[in-house]
């Protein structure tokens, strides 16, 4: 039995926060496998979304199928969301009535061997569009310097074991360079101590060499300043974060544009962070970790 390509999370809040309707448009601007622009389409039949992804082969995979499906309700562009209003002004679009982002990694992504799982012996690459980015992770590993590992450990993960593992690996990078996760991986069990805990003592290095890899937070800043140049009035916003960081950035933008009286700004739909219930956690690991903030735009 084949892997699906991604399994989209909290599809049925997404769909209540969103509320898509009738010949409105919405932008998906994290496309992946499509399942969250599926349920957007499926829900209000007359409805158009603009799918976004900077992943190439997402966009190869899917979009072959999804415009036979639903033809032209869909638009898909290959492009980094952090460019939101830019990909839409080329599509002739300078507004829309709601904009999804789910910035969690593809289950695609992480089984496909470029280096997102350390379960994997894979190359250390850890691009999510090799199109858009140059720098690897083995490029990361074995160029840095011990207090630049420092910080992209500290700072986008919290490891707190951060110096202890970059001077092991400037150490081990001047005997052999590092080029596979399996060779990172070791290298970090034998050094950092599990304590009895079920997480593996690479998932928060790799985490952080992939946000560092992809430059994730600043396209998420990027974006979200975007978001309110393109949002209709009463238009929705709709994030899904899968970690402290992202779901941080998200929060911290909703309050800091936060709607006050004759101001425009963002009124929240959601009180606090809205997450999977026990079913869908059950049936989607990946879901037990994100976290949906909404909010309407209010001009």
């Amino acid at each position: 039995m084949s892997r699906p390509y991604h399994i989209s999370v909290l599809v049925a809040e997404v769909l209540q926060y969103l509320d898509p309707q009738p010949h409105k448009i919405y932008v998906d601007a994290t496309f992946g496998g499509g399942g969250h622009t599926r349920a957007i389409l499926s829900k209000e039949p007359t409805c158009r979304v603009i799918a976004i992804d900077w992943d190439r082969h997402a966009i190869d995979t899917h979009e072959e199928q999804f415009k036979a499906e639903f033809g032209d309700r869909l638009t898909i562009i290959w492009g980094n969301f952090a460019q939101l209003s830019l990909l839409l002004k080329k599509q002739n679009i300078t507004k829309v009535d709601g904009i999804l982002a789910d910035f969690g990694t593809s289950q695609h992504h992480i089984f496909a061997g470029r280096g997102f799982s350390f379960l994997d012996d894979s190359p250390l690459d850890m691009r999510m569009s090799p199109a858009h980015h140059q720098i690897t992770a083995a490029h990361i590993l074995n160029r840095a310097s011990e207090q630049e590992l420092v910080h992209i450990f500290k700072e986008y993960s919290q490891e707190p074991h951060a110096r202890l593992i970059a001077r092991t690996i400037i150490a081990q990078r001047d005997k052999t360079p590092f080029k596979t996760t399996g060779q990172l991986a070791k290298l970090i069990e034998q050094i950092v101590p599990r304590h009895g805990s079920h997480i593996h003592p690479a998932t928060r290095v790799f985490q952080a060499l992939r946000i560092a890899v992809n430059h994730e937070l600043e396209a998420i800043r990027g974006f979200l300043h975007q978001v309110p140049l393109v949002l209709n009035n009463n238009g929705r916003l709709v994030c899904i974060s899968f970690h402290a960081l992202e779901d941080g950035l998200v929060k911290n933008f909703l309050r800091e544009h936060r709607a006050h009286t004759n101001n425009l700004g963002f009124v929240s739909l959601t009180d606090g962070p809205v997450q999977a219930g026990e079913q869908e956690r059950d049936d989607n690991p990946s879901a037990r970790s994100a976290k949906l903030r909404a909010a309407i735009f209010q001009l």
